[in-house]
């Protein structure tokens, strides 16, 4: 087990410091794989983080002994509904839980399932990017709910969600934990949530595939476990893949709410059989033995996003950043800075610096950038020095950008 304390003389050791740049560039991710070597990769929601040490050893012992035919749930749907219950309270029945191939497929799933064609679907902007891709897909038509902006950040606008509820929604696509902010929604804000969508006959189908991603002084509620009817007609997303690196492997969770279980029921076989078997294993070791290396990730998470403020006051102050609550990855405003609406492409290019453009989030992600700090604190600082170089002009700060390679 590796640990988050500084040795004497030597640096600080845990998940985020294990490898070196040059051993990341070995990685065949897209992350690693997008951008020349030339740039730091900071920008789509992968960590540079070895495995837990119990997940490499099921994966390990999986391909030893061949296993690798398909998709079985096996004792995921428990091992979830157990660390639910000693992270949130909530133990959900893990007969109403079905395994699906990753969040977003489970919530284009469900809402084939509990809305029709043409339906409007309400959803909080700045919003994860597959949200606007899939809907018009599966011909639902996007509703987009802007979180409100105050002096402390980010918060959910209530009276703007009642008035698109009330104009004709069919379900309330809830991302909780928010990303790309971070918010962490209050209990007090789900339940108003909650009465709303029974006033208005909205289903809720809530991706919380951040929820153990959640740091000190905030507290992840789940939708489901609220008392109220729509959180019982609830659907939830859950999954191993953002806490634990797990992404490429392909496994995630369908959660019913205690009146929403003919919904997740009603999911076809071949969409669970879709999932990865090494996704399904991995992840049910991440749930029953994956915690000390989690709680060991937080605490060096939380050091970055705090090192993340106080490298933007020093050097870029005209960037308004308020450390999110949750995830792994910082909503950075740079509209005071005089880049447009694609800042990602200014430090692509002159920064040597991939970040993800806020615009891609949509209308109000413009002149925003989100940033992943879940990588080394050097990483980090590297990062905002190039990306102060690049606005600054000084010289030798770091690499001129792609428009030198």
């Amino acid at each position: 087990m590796t640990s988050n304390s500084t040795a004497p003389g030597g640096p600080a050791t845990g998940p985020l410091t294990a490898y070196s740049l040059d051993q990341l560039r070995e990685r065949h991710s897209v992350k690693w794989q997008e951008y020349p070597p030339g740039v730091l990769p900071l920008w789509v929601a992968e960590m540079d983080t070895p495995l837990a040490e119990p997940i490499a050893q099921t994966l390990v012992k999986a391909v030893t002994m061949g296993d690798t035919g398909y998709a079985f749930a096996g004792g995921l749907p428990e091992a979830f509904a157990a660390f639910a219950d000693r992270r949130y309270g909530w133990r959900p029945d893990p007969d109403g839980i079905r395994l699906v191939p990753d969040v977003m497929a489970g919530i284009v799933e469900m809402l084939r399932l509990v809305t029709e064609p043409g339906d409007r679907v309400v959803f909080n902007t700045p919003a994860y990017p597959p949200y606007f891709y899939w809907l018009p897909r599966i011909d639902r038509e996007i509703v987009e709910s802007p979180l409100a902006l105050t002096s402390t950040g980010f918060r959910l606008d209530l009276d703007a969600l009642e008035r698109d509820f009330a104009a004709g929604a069919a379900a309330y696509l809830l991302c909780s934990p928010h990303n790309p902010t971070g918010l962490v929604f209050s209990e007090e804000e789900l339940l108003a949530v909650a009465e709303l969508a029974d006033r208005y006959g909205v289903r809720v189908v809530v991706d919380e595939i951040h929820a153990p991603l959640v740091y000190p002084g905030a507290r992840h509620v789940p939708f489901a476990s609220l008392d109220a009817p729509a959180a019982a007609r609830s659907v939830t997303l859950v999954s191993a893949s953002k806490a634990w690196n797990l992404a490429g492997l392909k496994a995630a969770l369908a959660v019913a709410g205690e009146d929403s279980r003919d919904d997740v029921g009603a999911i076809h076989p071949e969409v669970s059989e879709s999932a990865g078997l090494l996704g399904v294993l991995a992840s049910e070791t991440a749930f029953t033995a994956g915690e000390p290396w989690l709680d060991e990730l937080v605490t060096g998470l939380d050091a970055n996003r705090t090192l993340l403020k106080e490298l933007l006051s020093e050097h870029l102050p005209e960037v308004g950043y308020q450390p999110p609550q949750a995830t792994y990855l910082a909503w950075l405003d740079f509209r005071a800075c005089g880049l447009g609406d694609d800042p990602a492409e200014w430090f692509l290019r002159r920064g040597g610096v991939a970040l993800y453009p806020g615009h891609k989030f949509g209308a109000p992600g413009r002149g925003y950038v989100r940033f992943n700090f879940a990588t080394s604190a050097e990483r980090v600082t590297e990062a905002v020095h190039q990306m102060s170089s690049s606005l600054s002009g000084r010289p030798g700060a770091g690499p001129a950008g792609l428009d030198a390679l």
